[in-house]
């Protein structure tokens, strides 16, 4: 059914203007539809080694970043297995260096002990020969620091 002014409907399984062409074209054996699908063909072998191309490419690359990572970590590996071994070295000898200066002062100090009991033990030789030269020195002198002592003891 048609109405006025309006477009004829197209039967639903009659062939469209593109696809009639197609068959003319086709039934002349016109060498442009030849050269169409040499077109296409062409296009399509372009497209397909190009993706086979960006694939290996792909593959290349993820290979190359694998390779890469294994490289910074071997790196990273190796610079922090130096870095531990220089901090033991540097502590290690930082330890040495003190114990040799501790030695150092314990020997010292030994030595300065030595010195002051020395001394202690001739100062208080002196005061004995001192004592039984002049027993009543002695005594007056023993008195002497007995009242300097008690006076400072007050002010305290």
């Amino acid at each position: 059914m048609q109405h006025r002014g309006s477009r004829p409907e197209p039967e639903p399984f009659a062939p469209t203007e593109d696809e009639n062409f197609r068959s003319e074209l086709s039934d002349a054996g016109s060498p442009i539809l030849d050269s169409v699908a040499r077109g296409k063909d062409a296009i399509s072998a372009v497209t397909a080694e190009a993706v086979n191309s960006a694939g290996s490419d792909l593959t290349a690359l993820r290979a190359d970043l694998n390779g890469l990572k294994d490289t910074v970590t071997k790196f990273i590996s190796q610079v922090s297995s130096e870095a531990a071994k220089s901090a033991r070295e540097v502590t290690s000898s930082v330890a040495d260096q003190v114990g040799g200066v501790a030695t150092g002062y314990v020997g010292k100090g030994a030595e300065m002990t030595s010195a002051a009991s020395e001394q202690a033990k001739t100062v208080a030789t002196e005061f004995e020969s001192m004592a039984r030269r002049n027993p009543l020195g002695a005594i007056a002198g023993a008195v002497l620091i007995g009242v300097l002592i008690g006076r400072l003891g007050r002010r305290n």
